[in-house]
């Protein structure tokens, strides 16, 4: 049976950028979070391995997404106190649960998502703060922007860009002296999730549009612990989850590719290494094929 210690004491807080902090969690062999039964903390997010971020620079600090729980989100608010933080904003990198459910710890903050986050948790609100477990209360942004913002951080440039990749509400972070981006859900290693099957077109889209930036470093939700600690995935990652989608999207004439597992479906980047094969996302992407044959009518 799975050893479930208490919730958010397995966290792991690296640095991989001065005034960057990675608040990672999960993806530890025999470890659940929440329960032994199916749930969106486990089965979602600890199992694939989730990360968090703050940027701090004197005494301000921008935490990009609030994590799992209200207990990790108060161990992220902790370490900022300790650091020397007095003035908190948060973003949303968009409206899914595992990136939303610390909110009400950072309630007396300024936080900060899209116009289309704002209203994806709104019309959502009922059906997260009911589920297992559930998020409640569930706090709201209280500062909207529409496509793009531009923020100050201390001495820090912080740039916020809508991109419908994963999910239509996504916002990505970039710290443009950096050359670095936080990606959300947007990217993550070793393959996306699909939330949203008919929306493929649009993700290849922002995909490419993306790949155009000067970016030379990212840092996903979902990755590789050992590749955040040292400061994140290369631009190939952009290309390889334009691979990936591509092939999804031949499921829709070529039913037969279903038959394939994660490891033979994108077999040469796993070879190359741009991708870094992880079992438990075999489960993830038989639920994209899933989804995407039941979208196309399959």
């Amino acid at each position: 049976m799975a050893s479930m210690p208490p919730l958010g004491s397995t966290m792991r807080v690296h640095q991989p950028y001065e005034g960057v902090y990675a608040f990672y969690d999960g993806r530890l062999d025999g470890v659940r979070a929440y329960s032994t039964e199916p749930n969106w903390l486990d089965d979602g997010a600890y199992a694939l391995g989730v990360c968090s971020y703050a940027i701090v620079s004197g005494e301000e600090a921008l935490v990009y997404d609030t994590s799992i729980s209200n207990a990790h989100a108060a161990l992220i608010r902790d370490r900022l106190d300790q650091v020397g933080v007095r003035h908190i904003r948060v973003v949303l990198s968009h409206w899914h649960v595992d990136h939303v459910a610390g909110n009400a710890v950072f309630a007396d903050c300024e936080i900060i998502a899209n116009d289309l986050t704002a209203k994806a948790l709104s019309d959502n609100k009922n059906t997260l703060e009911n589920r297992t477990p559930p998020v409640r209360p569930l706090v709201m942004p209280n500062s909207i922007f529409k496509d793009r913002r531009d923020l100050k951080i201390g001495d820090i440039e912080v740039q916020l860009r809508h991109v419908d990749i994963h999910s239509h509400d996504g916002t990505v972070m970039i710290l443009p002296q950096l050359k670095l981006l936080f990606a959300g859900d947007t990217l993550e290693e070793p393959i996306t999730y699909v939330a949203e099957p008919e929306r493929l077109e649009n993700h290849l889209l922002d995909l490419k549009r993306i790949s155009t930036w000067d970016i030379e470093k990212i840092l996903p939700n979902h990755g590789a612990e050992n590749v955040i600690i040292a400061g994140g995935y290369g631009p190939e990652l952009i290309a390889a989850t334009g691979r990936y989608v591509r092939k999804l999207m031949r499921l829709r004439d070529e039913p037969g590719l279903a038959n394939e597992d994660l490891l033979t479906f994108i077999a040469e980047d796993f070879r190359s290494d741009i991708l870094t094969y992880y079992a438990p996302y075999e489960p993830v992407h038989t639920q994209n094929v899933e989804s995407i044959l039941k979208a196309s009518g399959k």
